[in-house]
């Protein structure tokens, strides 16, 4: 049986985020990515304004295959600061003996939080003549995490002295689903070990509601916490191009349309975001939200605020 987040004492929980997702309170992430520097003080200060906004925060491992900080270090400082992250970590740059060590560190250096990913393609990046890896898969690598986790070995059988309390994420993408359509993909995810999901940008409340009744009746939620991936968009052409060109985003006419008639279409993008999150906390079948703003990441902290979601939480959910 898939080991996936049960509900119980929050004290028994390995990271605050899994706490939240335990206990069936709504939880906010957003993703932050390290600056191209090696200061500590600017790493920490790249997500420093989602501390008490954000209940934990991704730390993204050179998105678009375009290199920044390490996301293992810069997580341990986010850490320290009292930001609670989530360590992404991609298939594409290393082989599984190297996977494996980096989630001990991870583990050693008190991060619980993972997101496990295939990464972008070098060839997307600025430098396309770097080699991929891709020794393992996403899912591949969430079962190497769980039975690290739960059997206390690496794959080859050795044993663990201290095995890493890791609470372990997937990623999914909402679709709308077609008669017959079932979510083989997130299911052996499931299968593999994951606690919790985090989606791709989805703008579509329709396809969501469609998307998660498919999951209910699949078995998958809300056993599997699921945060919906949203956040604001700065203009139509900015929405057209997440349309067309981000791999499984879903961004109806309605959305473009309606960021085309707005006299500021930032300030459009931020109040659809918000009418999102609120959406999104209503819904059944929904854990939480999962927000990515790389054009208004200034924005998040205000926007989480005034969406409300996060007020009215049982005592010891700040």
């Amino acid at each position: 049986m898939p080991r996936t987040i049960e509900h119980g004492a929050m004290a028994a929980a390995r990271s605050g985020l899994e706490a939240l997702l335990r206990s069936n309170v709504f939880a906010v992430t957003a993703e932050s990515v390290p600056p191209l520097s090696c200061d500590p003080d600017a790493i920490v200060a790249s997500a420093a304004d989602l501390k008490g906004h954000a209940d934990a925060v991704n730390v993204t491992e050179s998105p678009a295959a375009h290199v920044h900080v390490a996301p293992l270090g810069a997580a341990k400082l986010l850490l320290d600061a009292g930001i609670e992250p989530v360590l992404q970590v991609t298939t594409r740059d290393r082989n599984r003996l190297a996977l494996q060590a980096d989630l001990l560190a991870a583990a050693a250096l008190g991060i619980r939080n993972i997101l496990c990913l295939r990464g972008d393609d070098p060839s997307a990046g600025d430098q396309p003549e770097a080699k991929p890896v891709f020794d393992l898969d996403a899912r591949d690598l969430i079962e190497t995490a769980a039975r690290m986790r739960d059997k206390g070995e690496l794959p080859s059988g050795r044993a663990i002295a201290h095995p890493p309390a890791l609470v372990i994420g997937a990623s999914d993408i909402p679709v709308d689903p077609q008669p017959g359509w079932e979510p083989k993909g997130l299911a052996a995810k499931r299968a593999a070990g994951a606690d919790f999901v985090q989606t791709q940008f989805c703008f579509d409340l329709g396809v969501i509601e469609r998307y998660i009744a498919r999951l209910k009746e699949a078995g998958l939620v809300p056993s599997l916490p699921l945060l919906v991936g949203i956040g604001p968009i700065p203009s139509a052409a900015s929405a057209r191009w997440m349309r067309d060109k981000l791999w499984g985003v879903a961004v109806p006419d309605a959305v473009i349309a309606r960021l085309e008639r707005a006299r500021d279409s930032r300030a459009e993008g931020r109040r659809l975001c918000i009418e999102l999150l609120q959406a999104l906390k209503e819904m059944p079948g929904v854990a939480g939200a999962h927000l990515m703003a790389p054009r208004m990441r200034e924005e998040l902290p205000a926007i989480i605020e005034e969406s409300g979601v996060r007020r009215g939480r049982p005592p010891g959910f700040a």
